[in-house]
């Protein structure tokens, strides 16, 4: 069982409101969704495209419900072709900042440059991007200075390994934390994106526990999996078929997770972060069957 003084419970919004495809959980608004949150047993929340944009009148909405951020999603572009190096590092710095004052102390970062995950043509499962040599220099130099821009504002930068980018596989992952500095650079875990990759996620979870800060807890349905692969389907459309769910409703088994994260004695944030259709999947309903189901596998 997870100890409550050192691991807390946060949601992220994408049940409420997909940022990718925003028609889906268009109805939802944000004071909703945050009340919901709250009133599911959740204490801490990431930021969605529908939160107000000015940091004090988010504070307030949160403080209202005893919420707070935890983390928020940041694009990195380094290998874009067309954004300049520096665009994205002062990016991240007014990103950091803002995240600090709403309490976060956990940046989650994707290198989004290259990424596919929303692009419709491909196959989620196929044409990823393969970083060559220069590609990984300019990322491990961008996250190696990003990460020391979090360190001096007091806070964690995390790396969220993710279908359709350059770090995805075990070998990109490890590659990633073996060549940039340990002090600066650490991992956001996702059970559902190395699940989806065909990974079993509990050897990497023990491996890269000293520099895990951060821990997404999504689901993933198997069915819909062979689906999605049987048809050549898009990350997007993966999503729109269900592939991903809350845990305790598909096939991941988390018990092994909250072992490692026990015996380690990690402290931070575990987030239920489960992109659904929410005309299928009521995002109240599901983050109340989250909310039980953790406490009864983790104890929080």
């Amino acid at each position: 069982m997870l100890d409550p003084n050192k691991v807390k419970l946060g949601i992220a919004p994408i049940g409420w409101t997909n940022d990718d495809m925003p028609e889906l959980g268009s109805e939802n608004t944000f004071q909703q969704t945050i009340s919901e949150m709250a009133l599911a047993g959740f204490t801490g929340c990431e930021i969605g495209s529908k939160y107000p944009q000015d940091k004090e009148e988010l504070k307030w909405h949160l403080d209202l419900r005893g919420m707070t951020i935890c983390n928020a999603w940041f694009s990195s572009m380094l290998t874009a072709p067309n954004v300049p190096y520096e665009e994205t590092i002062a990016a991240f710095r007014a990103h950091a900042e803002k995240l600090y004052f709403l309490g976060a102390r956990v940046i989650g970062v994707s290198e989004q440059g290259n990424s596919i995950q929303g692009r419709l043509d491909l196959p989620i499962l196929k044409n990823k991007p393969v970083y060559s040599s220069g590609q990984w220099a300019t990322v491990i130099k961008g996250f190696n200075e990003m990460g020391q821009i979090a360190k001096d504002m007091g806070m964690a930068f995390t790396c969220h390994h993710h279908m359709g980018t350059g770090v995805q596989t075990v070998e990109e992952i490890d590659y990633l934390m073996d060549n940039t500095d340990p002090n600066l650079v650490f991992l956001l875990f996702d059970t559902g994106h190395l699940t989806f990759a065909g990974i079993d996620y509990v050897p990497v979870l023990q491996k890269h526990i000293g520099r895990i800060r951060h821990v997404h807890l999504k689901d993933m349905r198997l069915s819909v999996h062979a689906e999605v692969k049987a048809k050549d389907m898009c990350f997007l459309d993966a999503v729109r078929a269900g592939v991903f769910t809350v845990p305790g409703d598909g096939d991941v088994d988390f018990r092994p997770l909250v072992k490692v994260l026990e015996d380690s004695g990690y402290e931070g944030w575990v987030v239920v972060e489960a992109e659904q259709d929410p005309a299928k999947a009521n995002p109240f309903e599901y983050a109340k069957k989250a909310r039980k189901y953790i406490a009864e596998v983790t104890g929080l």
